[in-house]
């Protein structure tokens, strides 16, 4: 299924949601283009403790065993006979080299500023909803310069479920005091939008660098964009923005 397939251009969908009233978005890949931090703290501690013979993980590797899946995942995949200490340990390793890389190498995804600035403008509410650990989120969100700009942050491993369940995102709601009728998930990932489709919420696909158009759209995304710069995205908020000032007309009569 392409995204030209879909009966349905997005403006018409996202007027359905009107009057809008949140936004939700996930972190790694979502706010900003990580995932190359990510692999290469990962290969580096891999090669130190010689994994597969110390031969560098490619990203093909990385993308089938790590991307989009949590650390129990990834550990099942990587490390099935260490125990839960060492994996942890080994994750805390990597997320700190992360860390120590972010600050000069982070980029936002092409043209968020922009609409971040729409949402603010129009008084919408707002979240990060993420299964990065807190320090990690924080550090990204800081970095694309949105700290002022997210009422609430959500980390997956706070919750009693982290994604691909719905809690992160229905706790999300619930502080935001959001209905899911008029509130937009933006994800990259299968695992987070099947999150959003199981909270009961629509779910914009951002195609990164890590992303599988079929896989996003398998998951459940209603519709996929290249990237906050998309035309059929500023098409159908310029609509939405038009059927806001002709309610209010509507309502002065």
């Amino acid at each position: 299924m392409s995204i030209s397939s879909n009966p349905q251009p997005l403006e018409c969908f996202l007027s359905k949601l009107g009057p809008l009233e949140a936004i939700l978005f996930d972190v790694d890949g979502t706010l900003c283009d990580s995932d190359p931090i990510h692999f290469f703290a990962v290969r580096e501690l891999l090669q130190k403790i010689g994994f597969n013979d110390g031969i560098p993980i490619t990203e093909e590797f990385s993308l089938k065993n790590m991307v989009g899946k949590n650390i129990e995942e990834i550990a099942l995949a990587l490390f099935p006979e260490w125990n839960h200490e060492k994996v942890m340990k080994f994750f805390d390793d990597k997320d700190s080299l992360f860390r120590r890389l972010a600050p000069e190498q982070l980029k936002e995804i092409n043209g968020l500023s922009k609409f971040c600035k729409w949402i603010a403008d129009r008084g919408l509410k707002r979240a990060a909803v993420t299964n990065s650990p807190r320090p990690n989120a924080e550090l990204m969100i800081s970095c694309v310069g949105l700290s002022d700009f997210f009422q609430e942050v959500v980390i997956g491993d706070e919750c009693e479920r982290s994604k691909p369940y719905p809690d992160p995102y229905l706790t999300a709601l619930r502080r935001l005091k959001a209905s899911p009728g008029h509130t937009l998930i933006f994800e990259d990932t299968a695992t987070g939008i099947r999150a959003g489709v199981a909270a009961g919420m629509p779910v914009i696909g951002v195609v990164g660098r890590s992303s599988d158009k079929k896989s996003l759209i398998e998951a459940g995304a209603k519709f996929l964009i290249e990237d906050y710069e998309d035309p059929k995205l500023w098409i159908a908020l310029q609509e939405l923005d038009k059927g806001a000032l002709n309610m209010s007309w509507k309502g002065s009569i």
